[in-house]
């Protein structure tokens, strides 16, 4: 496989609501830690939004199906992942028009443009101890892969095992956005949330994808 179709990245995002909906409980438990704890459901809150909805919003073009995410997202999703996830589909649509066969350049296209709408939207970038830290080496990796002419498979494998790398290192990482920033120093040893849920969202999408 070297490319993945519209109807199987509609599939990744079918296996990312479902992922976020079963670890809701889970995402809260590492956002007690250093924040609200209450990110999972926040966030759960939208993606069962969007899986309510699912039929009506599906589209062959997977530009006009990711808006149609990101204004499910913005609206339902809670707190501060209303606004951060719904800006992160946005510029993922942003990267897939007018595409309909999805290699890894196009890939990493779309989540180098769903960062950067993430990092406009929240002011946030890489170290700040944010989902930046997990989804940016993610499409950093992408990228270097395209690069060198690694396989879809691999090429995703990486991206995954660079996202969940990413998500450890934020525990060395003293928090300056968010709930998490109030603790300063206190905030080091635990690894933010957003970027857990990240690297573990991309490691079950990847092993999806090729079962």
């Amino acid at each position: 496989m070297k490319h993945l179709s519209t109807v199987e990245m509609i599939g990744a995002v079918a296996c990312m609501t479902e992922i976020i909906i079963t670890n809701e409980i889970p995402f809260c438990e590492l956002d007690s830690a250093a924040g609200d704890g209450d990110f999972g459901m926040s966030l759960a809150k939208g993606f069962k939004e969007i899986k309510s909805q699912w039929e009506s919003m599906l589209s062959d073009d997977f530009e006009t199906f990711l808006r149609n995410c990101s204004l499910v997202i913005t609206e339902y999703c809670g707190g501060a992942s209303g606004p951060i996830w719904g800006s992160g589909f946005r510029g993922a649509a942003r990267a897939a028009k007018g595409i309909s066969s999805f290699g890894v350049m196009e890939i990493a296209s779309i989540l180098d443009s769903a960062a950067a709408s993430i990092m406009k939207t929240g002011g946030a970038q890489l170290g700040d101890k944010t989902l930046l830290d997990a989804l940016i080496p993610a499409a950093e990796s992408l990228k270097e892969s395209a690069a060198m002419g690694i396989g879809l498979k691999s090429a995703l494998e990486a991206s995954a095992m660079q996202a969940v790398r990413g998500a450890e290192s934020t525990k060395n990482i003293i928090a300056t956005k968010g709930r998490a920033s109030y603790l300063g120093e206190r905030s080091l040893q635990f690894p933010d949330a957003g970027a857990t849920a990240i690297g573990i969202i991309f490691t079950h999408v990847v092993e999806h994808l090729f079962q």
